[in-house]
């Protein structure tokens, strides 16, 4: 590979490299405010000060190291002078250094290594940093006939034009190290600040969280929204050809209705995206049930409904998914099959739910289960609730059935038993 001059100084253009620079000479700090406890044996001056630096604060730092928030405090500290670029929330993430106080002996160990370590190559890289330059002024002024005599350094007795050729050197080594120890310390802070195991689960396991919550909230946005307006179209062209002023008007208080709902389900949608939902409790359940069927009568549909067993008892998470697994079978029929007779079945038992819905084939539709995400989604929501749904013709008629088990909800079946 060719040399370049560029790619050789270009470490020394970036920020970075200073703010690592400075994150090292501040662990120096604590070898000075240690040392200054010590008299004559820390000034004695020269690389005995340096050495009394390093090893003054190890018993400290061993302490500090168990204390939990120590290792959020230089996973911050690690962060912002280590990792080069901004500094938002994507970037720290990415960064690959915690920021979270010690939760395990493990944490605690592994922060006591980067504390010792940081120390040892700040006070290194300080000692290079003070004495360096000083060298490099102690050739200078030698190259220019004068002798030197700085303390911790040798003396040049004899001065010469050719020192100030050696004069930059310690200036492109004090570079160098600077450059080199900045490197290997990020990468020390990614290895002993890193996330621990514990962390990295918890961490997959909020990440697969928040993808479940958006597949769900796009099957709510697709059954609460699709429903909404199959009724409003199949209202609107009923209301279109019907020819009756009174006809005309249900129909348009019943597009209103179903609209005001769907603007509903949709805030609620945003809302969630936003991170600051109420809560599943203000989504509908199957107490809301008759609010839905009327919305589907108002669409054409010749519906008759069975509903039995305490509704209004049922687990939350059983009756809102309840719900929409009979809305999206109800729009499925109004799509596919047009205003036909359509029967309901909801029944609560102390062991399960069972859900219903049936209406007959059509003729020349095509087939209202072809396609779609809709009865996938009704299969899915069953499977995650441990029952099974069923989907497809029985007898000459489309026939969506679903099983949702509550035995394995002991303190629910208790209150559905004495309800019954």
């Amino acid at each position: 590979m060719p040399f370049s001059l560029s790619a050789v100084l270009r470490p020394l253009s970036r920020a970075v490299t200073y703010t690592r620079w400075l994150h090292l000479l501040i662990a120096s700090v604590a070898g000075v405010l240690v040392g200054f406890l010590y008299n004559k044996p820390f000034f004695a001056g020269g690389w005995l000060t340096w050495l009394w630096m390093a090893v003054l604060p190890l018993p400290l730092l061993l302490l500090a190291a168990l204390i939990p928030v120590v290792r959020r405090v230089e996973g911050l500290q690690a962060q912002l002078l280590l990792t080069p670029g901004p500094h938002g929330l994507e970037a720290r993430a990415a960064s690959g250094i915690a920021t979270t106080p010690s939760g395990s002996w493990s944490d605690r160990g592994r922060t006591a290594v980067w504390l010792l370590l940081r120390l040892e190559a700040g006070v290194a890289l300080s000692a290079l940093t003070a004495q360096l330059p000083l060298l490099a002024g102690a050739f200078a002024m030698a190259a220019a006939g004068r002798p030197t005599r700085l303390k911790g350094l040798p003396a040049i007795e004899a001065p010469h034009w050719w020192y100030g050729l050696l004069a930059p050197l310690p200036l492109v080594l004090l570079a160098a190290v600077a450059v080199g120890a900045g490197s290997l310390t990020a990468a020390a802070a990614r290895l002993l600040l890193g996330p621990s195991a514990a962390e990295r689960l918890t961490e997959l396991e909020a990440r697969t969280e928040r993808l479940l919550e958006h597949n769900r909230l796009a099957q709510e946005l697709h059954d609460a929204i699709g429903h909404a307006l199959t009724v409003t179209v199949l209202q609107a062209g009923a209301a279109r050809t019907a020819g009756s002023p009174e006809f005309t008007e249900r129909a348009l208080a019943a597009i209103e209705d179903t609209g005001r709902e769907a603007l509903a389900d949709l805030e609620r949608a945003l809302r969630l995206l936003r991170e600051d939902a109420p809560g599943p409790a203000g989504r509908p359940a199957l107490t809301d049930t008759e609010r839905l069927l009327e919305s589907a009568r108002a669409a054409g549909a010749d519906l008759r409904a069975e509903l039995s067993g305490p509704l209004e008892r049922l687990p939350g998470p059983v009756s809102r998914e309840g719900y929409r697994m009979v809305q999206e079978a109800l729009t499925n029929v109004l799509r596919h099959a047009g205003p036909v007779p359509v029967s309901v079945r909801i029944a609560a038992d102390a062991d399960a739910l069972e859900l219903e819905v049936r209406n007959p084939l059509p003729v020349t539709s095509p087939n209202p289960g072809s396609g779609g995400r809709g009865l996938r989604g009704i299969r899915e929501r069953a499977a995650l609730l441990g029952g099974e749904a069923e989907t497809g013709p029985d007898g000459g008629e489309w026939r969506v059935r679903a099983r949702l088990p509550l035995r394995q909800l002991g303190p629910v079946r208790a209150t559905i038993c004495g309800a019954r």
